[in-house]
C-alpha cells in the first residue's frame, strides 16, 4: 500500500550511513523480516524514481500528542551514495515522505532448535536485525558475523548483542574485529544444525552459497538490485535462476520472487 510517512528521527550511525525512523501503516505490523519499502524522498521530478530499502526494525510508539494512541513506526539503514540518499540524509523530524509498503517476500525462520547463523556487511546489516529480533523473541540460539572494508562499515553491533546475540566480526583493515573476510571467519564455524540467513554484496553472497552448499548447511540469502518499481512489472532487476540457460530462460524477479531465495535457487558464477 501506498502511505504517506512522517519522519521520526534521521540519525547518522557511522560516516554516511544513516539509521532513519518513520510513522508506518498499521499493516506493517505484520511484516515478515526479509521484506523492503520503496521510498520516494519529494514530490519533483529529480530524483524521478523511488528507492528500496529493507526493514531493520518495525515497531510502536505513543505519540507525545494527547489522546493519541500507539502508531506504528519502521526503521531503515542507509548509505548516502547519490542525489537520492543525499536529500534522505538531509530530512529532520516531521518531514514527509513517501512509502509503498510491505514489498517482496522475506525470510522463512525455520524450525525451532537449530542454530541460527546471521551473516552481513554495511546495510546488508539492515533486515539481519529485523530478523534476530523475532529470532530471539522465539527464544532461539543466534550468531551474526557481521564484516566491512573497515570499522565505518559495521553497522549497529551493540543492538545485536543487546537482544543476546553472539557476534563474530571481519574487517577488510583490521580496524574492527578480525582482518580479512567475514567468510572466512565463517566457515571456522559452520557445522549441521545451522541455517543461514546472509544479506550483504553480491560477492559475499556468492561466497556464502557455495559454503553452504559444501556444508551442507540450508541458506537463505537477501539480493541486493536496482530497482524501478518494487513490484514485479518493470522487470528491471531480474536475475537467473538455478535453471537457466540460453534454451530454458529462468529469471526471478528479485522485488517479487525475492529479495529473499534459499540459495539453492539461483544462479551463482
Amino acid at each position: 500500500m501506498q502511505f504517506k510517512s512522517m519522519v521520526i528521527s534521521n540519525v547518522e550511525v557511522s560516516p554516511n550511513y544513516f539509521r532513519m525512523r518513520m510513522t508506518a501503516p498499521q499493516e506493517l505490523s505484520s511484516s515478515v523480516p526479509g521484506q523492503f519499502v520503496m521510498l520516494k524522498v519529494n514530490d519533483a521530478i529529480d530524483p524521478l524514481l523511488r528507492r528500496p530499502f529493507g526493514l531493520f526494525d518495525v515497531g510502536s510508539f505513543v505519540p507525545e500528542y494527547a489522546g493519541c494512541g500507539a502508531q506504528v513506526y519502521c526503521e531503515i539503514l542507509y548509505k548516502v551514495v547519490g542525489k537520492g540518499t543525499k536529500l534522505l540524509s538531509a530530512l529532520h523530524h516531521g518531514d514527509l515522505v513517501d512509502l509503498l509498503v510491505p514489498l517482496g517476500k522475506g525470510f522463512q525462520m525455520g524450525p525451532a532448535g537449530e542454530e541460527k547463523v546471521l551473516v552481513g556487511g554495511g546495510v546488508g546489516l539492515a533486515p539481519l536485525y529485523y530478523l534476530a529480533k523475532e529470532l530471539k523473541a522465539r527464544g532461539e540460539k543466534v550468531r551474526l558475523f557481521a564484516g566491512g572494508r573497515n570499522r565505518d562499515d559495521v553497522l549497529c553491533i551493540t543492538e545485536f548483542e543487546r537482544l543476546g546475540v553472539e557476534t563474530y566480526v571481519a574487517t577488510d583493515d583490521g580496524t574492527l574485529g578480525e582482518r580479512g573476510f567475514v567468510t572466512q571467519v565463517l566457515e571456522r564455524h559452520l557445522a549441521s544444525g545451522m541455517r543461514i540467513f546472509a544479506c550483504g554484496p553480491t560477492p559475499m553472497l556468492n561466497a556464502v552459497a557455495k559454503m553452504s552448499q559444501k556444508h551442507g548447511v540450508p541458506c537463505q540469502v537477501s539480493m541486493e538490485a536496482y530497482m524501478a518499481c518494487g513490484v514485479g512489472a518493470c522487470l528491471g532487476c531480474v536475475m537467473k535462476g538455478a535453471n537457466h540457460s540460453d534454451e530454458t530462460p529462468d529469471y526471478r524477479c528479485v522485488c517479487k520472487d525475492g529479495p529473499v531465495f534459499d540459495s539453492f535457487e539461483l544462479q551463482w558464477s
